[in-house]
């Protein structure tokens, strides 16, 4: 590939605000928020989970009974800005299950992309860390 190399942001503004609209994801998992996790993602999302592919309504239907987060905590965010108005968000996520005292950690990417209606979740792939 020629041309300029694209931006990894470690810290600073938009990786902030990015940062907050990807914590509103998790935010809706902790309450069981079905409606607040639909307004963070495209129609046309795509997950890709251990568990295999999911699309907008199998991410917002994990929801029907409730939260599937106790907790969580987010950490070693970096941004990659792809073009103007898509950046792909990488971090590590520590969290607990909903009825689980154990804590996982997965390492999370989600394109994020800017339309007329703000930016959205268009992707998100989780790896789970095995330390290996």
């Amino acid at each position: 590939m020629t041309g300029t190399p694209r931006q990894i942001l470690t810290d600073g503004p938009l990786l902030a605000s990015i940062l907050a609209l990807e914590t509103k994801v998790w935010e809706a998992l902790a309450a069981g928020d079905p409606e607040a996790d639909g307004r963070m993602l495209s129609e046309d999302f795509l997950g890709v989970y251990p568990s295999g592919f999911s699309g907008k309504a199998g991410h917002c239907s994990q929801l029907a009974d409730g939260p599937v987060m106790a907790e969580y905590r987010l950490s070693q965010a970096r941004l990659r800005v792809i073009a103007e108005g898509a950046v792909l968000l990488s971090y590590r996520a520590d969290y607990r299950p909903a009825n689980s005292r154990s804590w996982n950690r997965m390492l999370i990417s989600s394109l994020w992309e800017k339309g007329a209606e703000g930016w959205l979740n268009t992707f998100s792939q989780d790896t789970p860390e095995t330390g290996a």
